[in-house]
């Protein structure tokens, strides 16, 4: 950024404006802590975001147009000695594929049944599953992703948790997706070692970079 006339450009910058996010869930099994859910529903305390943000200041409209292509530069500097089409991607790709193996697991959907059975007898919505739950249009989440924390939505939250906790549903989501994972590695361990070298490869490279700023 320097060299393209930026010399003050801050080491963790804010976007000029702040961008659109939107929050799937919170954890990979939807909502979990009880006490939460009693008081946030499926959202969070606005007081505390959800992730970290940029300590910087706001970038200017010129930095941000230079962003992209210095981007890039940094992250050829990084991926270098990875094959990112063929090792690089091939674990996301694989999680992807994994993911429809666990939704369609019967063991698993015998376990949404009872969790959506459990909703339903205390008089919720009987969802799907606890992803449905969570991500609900009538929670209306803001552009951070957040919600409005309404008293319907607080109270579907806590069903949700304690039907969860009463029939182990978090436990029997997380057995199924263990297994199918240890299956899909098993099945493709040789592709999956050379993703793993890719990203031991990716740390050294980011280890090297931050001796450069003595870090």
């Amino acid at each position: 950024m320097a060299k393209r006339g930026h010399p003050d450009f801050p080491l963790d910058p804010r976007d000029p404006t702040d961008p659109i996010v939107v929050a799937a869930v919170s954890t990979d099994y939807g909502a979990l802590d009880l006490a939460a859910a009693r008081r946030w529903g499926y959202g969070w305390d606005p007081k505390k975001s959800p992730a970290s943000q940029p300590k910087g200041r706001r970038m200017t409209n010129a930095e941000y147009a230079d962003v992209p292509a210095c981007n890039a530069e940094a992250g050829g500097q990084l991926m270098r000695g990875i094959d990112v089409q063929k090792d690089w991607i091939y674990a996301g790709q694989r999680a992807v594929e994994v993911d429809k193996a666990v939704k369609a697991d019967p063991r698993l959907r015998a376990a949404f049944e009872v969790w959506s059975r459990c909703m339903a007898e205390q008089g919720f919505t009987p969802y799907p599953d606890p992803t449905a739950a969570y991500t609900d249009d009538a929670w209306q989440r803001a552009g951070d992703g957040n919600t409005f924390h309404t008293r319907q939505e607080r109270a579907t939250a806590a069903a949700d948790v304690t039907c969860k906790r009463r029939h182990h549903t978090t436990e029997q989501w997380h057995a199924v997706r263990a297994r199918n994972q240890s299956a899909d590695i098993a099945q493709h361990r040789d592709r999956y070692a050379a993703a793993l070298r890719a990203l031991r490869t990716y740390r050294a490279n980011i280890a090297a970079a931050l001796r450069q700023f003595g870090e």
